[in-house]
């Protein structure tokens, strides 16, 4: 049996590091097999050397994220612990509490994973930036962060959010109500991120002057589209052809992020996904930027990384055969 000591200066540090019920240490105690004894302001790691080892290192690495001020989540322990195991918890060095965007409620909007703060810096340094990746990585939700940030700086006159409006196992028609009615439940993640923003009397108000459009795919035809943050949502049920016409929208002193996830194309069979088709054809031209996440990447709740890999594992298996 090996042992290690960590001292932890203050208290308010050890009942961060701690968590409700001690959920946190019994987290790490569980993924690499040792024992956490707190003795005053002592923390003593028993186990195998090896195991012990990295649950110093997890340990560690939480008490960098308590330092900088961060509270810690269910989410971001698993990730500490994901990144120990994979012998990256230096790379949380990186994550420095980089404030994308204040809510209408006063949170701050933060990159929670390596892979969103790779996402915002691209975001930052490229015109057009294509962001690829599973459910829940993020994805909507920072790209509307960044362009609420360029329009309250007065980067941008316009936000512009849209989606195809494509069916995911289910028919346009039948809803009720009309055309505006029927392709306000496709744009919903997109109106929802925006009222986190900027509340709903904000909104409404930025979207009767014009300042902010939500809108279907098909409305962007014919259409230049300077001074604007534009996000285009869902791009993997884009075909070519809608995505080249999207990205010929783009005018002077514009950003556009788009973003998918090509794990979920609900186009008809034999039609190929525009974002697929984008993301090869365009990597090697200078200012535009892609970024592709992974399950590590994912900020909702655990079970959805596991649904995730199981998938994953699945087309693999598939492939294989």
């Amino acid at each position: 049996m090996y042992e290690q000591i960590i001292n932890v200066d203050r208290m308010e540090q050890a009942v961060s590091l701690f968590g409700s019920f001690d959920e946190n240490i019994k987290s790490i105690e569980k993924e690499f097999k040792v024992s956490v004894i707190s003795r005053g302001s002592e923390l003593k790691v028993a186990g195998e050397a090896e195991d012990v080892a990295k649950g110093v290192r997890a340990i560690n690495g939480l008490l960098t994220l308590i330092n900088r001020g961060e509270t810690l989540s269910d989410q971001n322990v698993r990730y500490v612990l994901s990144l120990v195991k994979d012998g990256d918890e230096d790379k949380l060095e990186q994550m420095t509490a980089d404030c994308v965007c204040i809510t209408s409620k006063g949170k701050p909007v933060k990159p929670k994973t390596l892979g969103q703060k790779r996402y915002i810096e691209t975001i930052r340094n490229n015109t057009i930036t294509f962001g690829v990746g599973p459910a829940g990585t993020g994805k909507t939700y920072l790209a509307v962060a960044m362009a609420v940030t360029a329009f309250r700086a007065k980067e941008v006159n316009r936000i512009i959010l849209t989606r195809p409006a494509v069916e995911a196992g289910e028919k346009l028609g039948f809803l009720p109500g009309d055309l505006q009615s029927k392709v306000d439940p496709y744009l919903r993640p997109l109106y929802d991120a925006l009222f986190d923003m900027l509340g709903a009397e904000n909104y409404q108000k930025h979207l009767e002057r014009g300042e902010i459009e939500v809108a279907p795919l098909a409305y962007m035809r014919g259409r230049t589209l300077d001074d604007s943050f534009i996000i285009l949502d869902e791009a993997q049920n884009t075909t070519s052809e809608q995505m080249k016409m999207f990205l010929t929208r783009l005018g002077y002193n514009s950003k556009m992020v788009v973003t998918g996830d090509i794990t979920q194309i609900d186009l008809p069979e034999g039609k190929r996904s525009g974002l697929k088709d984008a993301t090869k054809l365009l990597k090697n031209i200078e200012d535009i930027g892609t970024v592709r996440f992974n399950e590590k990447d994912v900020v909702r709740h655990r079970l959805v990384q596991d649904i995730i890999k199981a998938y994953q594992r699945q087309e693999e298996e598939r492939n294989r055969k």
